[in-house]
């Protein structure tokens, strides 16, 4: 049996750090000149100050936002990562002319990150959500493109 990969321990404590909502352990895994970007949000960051942002969004919208690794792809200085997250909505969201509110209610959705690395470090972190799924577990009922 072969040795695991050493970024999979990276990947694990990376993880680890979303779940705690710890900002700054997640930061210390990124590069200085890092950039998060979500695909399907549209929401861009570069640099540690930008991703900072990011994330207290992140954590503010879904204060109780945890994420699942379904499947971890790790080769070379790549990491694919297959999650579904969970979370309870926290403040009105929306998109287009509409808006949902919190009602309370957890709700799970999937997604992929794809990761390069430098050495140990993210350097680049595109997040890809099933959008379709993610608005109908809001409550967006009329979802257009």
């Amino acid at each position: 049996m072969s040795e695991p990969h050493p970024l999979e321990k990276v990947i694990a404590a990376y993880g680890e750090a979303w779940n705690n909502h710890d900002v700054a352990a997640i930061l210390a895994l990124h590069a200085e000149d890092s950039v998060f970007e979500n695909h399907t949000s549209g929401g861009k960051g570069i640099g540690k100050d930008a991703i900072r942002e990011i994330l207290k969004g992140v954590f503010s919208t879904f204060p109780d936002i945890r994420f699942e690794a379904r499947r971890t792809y790790v080769r070379d200085s790549l990491v694919i990562q297959e999650w579904t997250a969970t979370g309870t909505l926290a403040v009105p969201y929306t998109r287009g002319s509409d808006t949902v509110y919190p009602t309370g209610e957890k709700i799970a959705w999937n997604g992929v990150d794809v990761m390069p690395f430098i050495g140990a470090l993210v350097a680049r972190k595109d997040v890809y959500v099933d959008s379709m799924s993610f608005l109908r577990a809001l409550g967006f009922t009329r979802l257009t493109l």
